[in-house]
């Protein structure tokens, strides 16, 4: 019996730590990836910190074959939040390298998600452009000209180049949760009646010509991801549907990995239950089907919690790898726990009505106190943890803008 128990434990454990080989030839290690988050750790002026590389070191350390770090800006003037990275040519390019080399230790791969907030840019240091002008209680934007809508690839190429250049192992190119290419492909942000509004494939357009334009500029052998939605979970958005149709445009392209998940912001719209799963991973009957119409491997993002649900995904073939975030939070050497015997699972906290945006608050300083060592000491409530993410970014807007606004940034007010 107790062979036969081992044999079992064996046998799943196999299933996360095979290695995962992409299209252009470069392979991951094991199937467990630190998923995108907005961690919040730039300088204020776009560039890594010391504790930013720590908090990567960490999770390569932690046995991850990948990372991904959230929100990396391909411009300065719409970023998603004052402690993003950006990667632009007057970068401090050392400490992009140190960052690279540091977040690739123990053969982990570090990528960072190349990103454009647009119409959710943070209105204190951008003037927010999205697809289309919108003008609704909780969101003024303009929309973008086309001749702004034609420099974008060429933004998204330049920064894929230098992530090359500077040591990163690949890129993610960031078009969901509600950011400018999810907007380019939600009804609720894009009500352009040009080639890139209308039906899904002309929405679609800007993301088909900004994955050509890396590809070009990376070559054939550097790795290329996307993170897609597969719903935006609001009325109106994007639906599994046409997300569906969005995997198959894909299928068409030179991507090497398509990161599932889903979720929007916009303000007033009604949340939808389309595509996600009642419990445990979050878009896994999505997943599923994505991966009957794609060559390209899978990997799927949101709601895991247990090993046993990870395997699950992979044993049903409904995955080819597992995008963990929280998570990977509460335990930056989770990885290595899921590929041993024992195969441990976080214990996540449960909060008493906290405020919002307090839970997401929580697990960023979190994310510093892992990057500082001193998760042990961490005890923030979600109010206090809000409050510090809050008075932390006040001071990183006037670095910002310190640093950015002679390159035309026009903050809204």
């Amino acid at each position: 019996m107790e062979r036969k128990v081992q044999s079992k434990t064996q046998n799943a454990t196999d299933l996360l730590s095979r290695s995962l080989p992409l299209p252009c030839g470069v392979h991951l290690k094991n199937r467990l990836v630190k998923s995108a988050m907005s961690d919040s750790l730039g300088d204020g002026a776009g560039n890594p910190t010391q504790a930013q590389m720590r908090l990567y070191e960490r999770w390569a350390e932690g046995g991850a074959a990948l990372s991904l770090i959230g929100e990396v800006q391909t411009r300065p003037d719409f970023p998603e939040k004052p402690g993003n990275l950006v990667l632009v040519p007057d970068a401090d390019w050392p400490a992009m390298q140190e960052l690279a080399r540091r977040g690739s230790a123990n053969g982990a791969h570090i990528w960072p998600q190349l990103g454009h907030a647009g119409a959710l840019a943070h209105g204190p240091i951008s003037n927010p452009k999205g697809p289309s002008r919108l003008d609704i209680e909780g969101l003024h934007c303009e929309g973008l000209s086309l001749a702004e809508l034609h420099e974008i690839p060429e933004t998204y190429a330049r920064a894929a180049a230098l992530a090359k250049a500077n040591g990163f192992g690949g890129v993610q190119i960031h078009a969901g949760h509600g950011f400018l290419l999810s907007q380019f492909l939600s009804p609720l942000f894009n009500h352009r009646t040009d080639a890139y509004g209308g039906s899904v494939v002309n929405r679609f357009r800007i993301i088909h010509e900004v994955v050509a334009a890396v590809r070009q500029a990376v070559g054939p052998s550097y790795p290329v991801g996307i993170k897609i939605n597969s719903t935006d979970k609001l009325q109106g958005g994007l639906t599994g549907t046409e997300a569906m149709q969005v995997v198959r445009f894909l299928d068409e392209t030179s991507v090497d990995l398509i990161d599932i998940s889903g979720g929007t912001y916009f303000p007033g719209a009604a949340s939808s239950s389309d595509g996600t799963s009642a419990s445990g991973p979050y878009f896994l009957n999505f997943s599923k089907q994505a991966k009957r119409i794609t060559r390209i491997p899978i990997m799927l993002t949101g709601g895991f919690t247990t090993r046993a649900q990870a395997i699950e995904a992979l044993r049903m073939d409904a995955a080819d790898a597992i995008g963990l975030a929280r998570a990977m939070v509460l335990n930056p050497s989770l990885a290595n726990n899921w590929l041993s015997d024992t195969g441990d699972d976080p214990e996540f906290p449960t909060f008493n009505a906290p405020p919002r945006g307090g839970v997401t608050a929580w697990y960023s300083m979190r994310l510093t106190a892992l990057a500082q060592d001193e998760e042990g000491r961490f005890a923030s409530s979600p109010d206090q943890a809000l409050a510090e993410y809050d008075a932390r970014d006040a001071e990183r807007c006037k670095k910002w803008l310190a640093r950015f606004n002679s390159s035309g940034v026009q903050p809204s007010r």
